[in-house]
């Protein structure tokens, strides 16, 4: 058993690259994008706060699961030219838009949390809108949003196992070929436990974060 382990390692290993690279860099680009869609389901345009809201309630109200095959199997079905011939950006495409569309609910929440007072300071001091926000409201926002931020990285890590329906070579996906190759289904203790190293890692991570920075004792 053990020697087994120590065979089955290092190819967890490498899938375990692309699921922390995966994870990181699609919530990385999520926030981004969810910083914009959070102001415009503030907005006071109709056009673009109903737009923002669709596209949140779209990818909040349908499973991740089906994103992902939609992105990388009907999309070219649409046309060729949407074609994604990598697995791993195509697994970054859906991932990055639907964990945008959670983190602009938490952005959203976060930046209505700020007292109204701090606006009407702002204002009073001649700040535009923009200048406001830019200045004032998302720097104090920016605290607050560790602690949920960081449950949607880790909800995310999780379900990253997902890119194993297009074949990327993730934890996941490394684990059912060792499985099916050596007909030994034991390989799952240590592709189990390497998840839970990975996920306490990064939880200790975003906890030290949240102790130093969040408003939240």
């Amino acid at each position: 058993m053990l020697n087994k382990i120590i065979v089955w390692i290092p190819q967890l290993l490498k899938g375990a690259e692309i699921t922390i690279s995966l994870t990181l860099l699609a919530v990385s680009a999520g926030v981004v994008l969810s910083l914009f869609l959070a102001l415009g389901k503030m907005s006071h345009n109709v056009v673009l706060n109903k737009i923002c809201g669709a596209y949140v309630f779209f990818f909040r109200g349908t499973p991740l699961l089906m994103q992902l095959y939609f992105i990388y199997y009907g999309l070219p079905q649409i046309t060729p030219f949407l074609t994604i011939n990598n697995r791993f950006i195509a697994a970054f495409i859906a991932f990055s838009l639907n964990s945008a569309a959670y983190c602009a609910e938490i952005i959203r929440a976060a930046i209505q949390s700020i007292d109204k007072g701090q606006f009407e300071a702002s204002r009073a001091l001649g700040m535009s809108y923009a200048q406001t926000m830019r200045l004032v409201i998302i720097p104090q926002s920016v605290r607050r949003l560790i602690p949920p931020v960081g449950n949607e990285f880790i909800m995310m890590l999780k379900d990253a196992s997902l890119v194993s329906i297009i074949a990327l070579s993730d934890i996941t996906k490394v684990t059912r070929s060792i499985s099916s190759s050596d007909a030994s289904a034991l390989v799952y203790i240590p592709a189990m436990i390497l998840y839970l190293i990975i996920t306490a890692v990064f939880t200790f991570v975003f906890h030290k974060l949240e102790k130093k920075y969040s408003v939240y004792e």
